[in-house]
């Protein structure tokens, strides 16, 4: 059987303490150079299952695969050096310059000075920390969402083709928590590394997760996407997950404007980016008491327009999709 690179299996994984089951019987895929989100409240085992895929914790039975092959079956140590790992509070130590903590695993991997240099001065750059500036500060000059992208560049210092990160932005208050979360897809999208994420908040895992797994008491209820998720929850948890008042927004917030424009219309008087969901179009139209926004591009040129007619239309059609 043939396996797509950066694939992790789950096969009917559990972990118990004592008898008692933390995890139990979970199987899922997790596909490749996406984001996958683990969701449910506190003690349903989703940080528990994320620790099982870098052996952090053993399982009790059950079989996990990195690419094909059984993750016992290599040292913790080699696994590790595969798989980056984030956790809340990001962890830096506080006696080590940035430069020297996002350093540290290339460092214990006996990589070259002149390579960890440039692997540093990079990442820097991507999570928009200028070298000069940020890479000889300790840890405790910058701030809580700078101290969390240095956490997340340490994780990929050293090239892994994996992600791993629990409850990463937890401890942000939430603008720093929404910048946060806006560069983490930013990095994902240039770089194409496989992120498996554990969240508790729904709208998080909406937003991050091309992928949702929705864990309840040690079991997986559900693993779909967003979309599916919605519209088609698996059960009376999951239906309660997602909640009943503001579905119809949580499905616009999944849609780009761009595929739903519709010629462009001269005249108006405000307009937004096609890369924004269709729930800030109709957030801004109401803001503007405008029925119509112009649809631009990456160069702010006018490629069309979007409704609210259309956008209204958009979440009836999204409504009568759900299960009652």
């Amino acid at each position: 059987m043939s396996h797509s690179p950066n694939t992790i299996a789950l096969h009917n994984v559990s972990k118990y303490y004592n008898d008692v089951a933390a995890v139990k019987h979970v199987s899922m895929t997790i596909a490749p150079a996406q984001i996958t989100v683990i969701v449910g409240t506190s003690g349903s085992g989703k940080s528990t299952l994320l620790r099982m895929m870098n052996r952090l914790v053993p399982m009790s039975e059950g079989q996990i695969t990195l690419n094909g092959a059984d993750i016992t079956q290599q040292s913790p140590t080699q696994l590790r050096r595969q798989m980056g790992y984030a956790i809340q509070g990001n962890g830096l130590f506080p006696h080590r310059t940035v430069a020297q903590n996002i350093g540290t695993v290339p460092q214990l991997l006996g990589w070259p000075r002149a390579r960890i240099h440039a692997r540093v001065e990079e990442l820097l750059e991507l999570f928009d920390l200028p070298p000069a500036q940020y890479a000889r500060k300790m840890p405790h000059e910058l701030s809580g969402g700078q101290q969390q992208r240095v956490g997340v560049a340490r994780a990929l210092a050293a090239e892994p083709e994996i992600l791993l990160m629990d409850e990463p932005f937890g401890a942000l208050d939430p603008v720093i928590r929404a910048k946060a979360q806006m560069d983490l897809l930013k990095i994902q999208h240039q770089l194409g590394v496989t992120i498996v994420l554990v969240t508790h908040d729904m709208d998080e895992a909406f937003l991050l997760g091309n992928t949702i797994a929705i864990m309840h008491q040690g079991a997986l209820r559900q693993y779909a996407t967003a979309h599916t998720i919605l519209t088609q929850p698996a059960d009376d948890f999951c239906r309660q997950l997602t909640s009943t008042n503001d579905r119809a927004l949580k499905l616009l917030a999944l849609s780009q404007i761009a595929p739903h424009m519709r010629p462009v219309t001269h005249g108006l008087a405000h307009s937004i980016s096609g890369t924004r969901t269709l729930r800030e179009a109709l957030s801004e139209m109401l803001w503007h008491h405008e029925d119509a926004l112009a649809v631009t591009d990456a160069h702010g040129q006018t490629i069309g327009a979007i409704t609210l007619e259309q956008v209204r239309s958009l979440a009836t059609v999204g409504h009568n999709q759900v299960q009652p």
